[in-house]
């Protein structure tokens, strides 16, 4: 399978945006309310959407629900634990880290959906949704947590305001009361999907400053080691743990290796944090996914 191919129009949508930004009249006024639309409108509307898509099957999934929850908690945990690295953590400007930590353990969902069904078919594409279901809530818990904290914002009010987790949060609601949307209205639901990821990536392009990216190299090293390393390990360790079958426990190293998501930055963004660090970071975790798809599925996973 060409990895490299399958992740090329996401790397390019925010090439596009960098350019567009830079060479053009289309500048950062431009793109500032382009990220709102995402953040606020696009985004929760497609969680919301692929999630009451696909029905969750919990009976015989159960297993691999518990692995994708420890592996969330896993990585989110590595990726707090960071500035308490003997000789490291203490180099770590403490903002930039709350911004930069939910590089280390968020996934790409668009990705995600797109790579399922092409390594593991219709049964993959259905394993992957229920990862979506059960892990966005918890991810997003753990990208809001360190920003509202060292914003001296309150936590409970951020993620009840939280559009992604509002999103997230009801369309599970929906999902499991059996909710679905009605046919004359799924293709427009489907299209503002569709929009949110061509906007959602050229937004992070338009936000790329990879000159930021020499403030903390440390610290971005470390964690996209996280991501593109360690989740993929720990993926492999839990899935011998819970005993998944093979489609399974494909699936979970898929979702481990994924590049982190594009949204990282437009939360970065909102929050007041430096979002071109963080969307430097998500450009680098793009390119990443070249190479650690390859060792999930084929090192690892054969």
């Amino acid at each position: 399978m060409n990895f490299a191919q399958l992740l090329f129009p996401d790397f390019s949508l925010i090439l596009i945006g960098y350019l567009l930004c830079r060479f053009t009249a289309l500048n950062r006024k431009v793109w500032e309310p382009i990220e709102s639309l995402v953040y606020y409108f696009l985004f929760p509307v497609l969680l919301f959407h692929s999630i009451v898509k696909s029905p969750l099957e919990l009976s015989s999934t159960s297993h691999l629900m518990g692995a994708g929850l420890s592996l969330g908690v896993a990585g989110i945990a590595l990726s707090y634990s960071l500035p308490y690295w003997p000789w490291l953590g203490k180099r770590f400007d403490a903002r930039l880290h709350a911004a930069s930590a939910q590089i280390g353990f968020r996934f790409n969902s668009f990705i995600a959906l797109a790579l399922a069904s092409k390594v593991a078919g219709p049964e993959g594409l259905l394993l992957i949704a229920v990862l979506i279901g059960v892990c966005v809530p918890l991810f997003n818990v753990g990208a809001v947590w360190p920003m509202a904290k060292h914003a001296q914002k309150g936590f409970a009010g951020e993620l009840l305001r939280n559009p992604l987790i509002i999103g997230t949060a009801s369309g599970l609601v929906a999902n499991l009361l059996g909710f679905s949307i009605p046919p004359w209205l799924d293709p427009t639901v489907s299209r503002i999907g569709q929009a949110s990821l061509a906007l959602g990536l050229m937004a992070a392009g338009a936000g790329m400053q990879l000159g930021s990216l020499k403030d903390a190299k440390t610290l971005g090293v470390l964690v996209l080691a996280v991501k593109h390393l360690g989740m993929p390990l720990m993926a492999f360790g839990l899935a011998l743990l819970f005993r998944l079958d093979p489609t399974q426990t494909t699936i979970l190293l898929m979702f481990s290796a994924v590049p982190t998501a594009s949204s990282c930055y437009v939360l970065a963004a909102r929050m007041g944090y430096n979002g071109a660090y963080v969307a430097g970071l998500v450009t680098l975790s793009t390119l990443l996914g070249m190479f650690s798809l390859p060792f999930a599925l084929g090192v690892l996973g054969g």
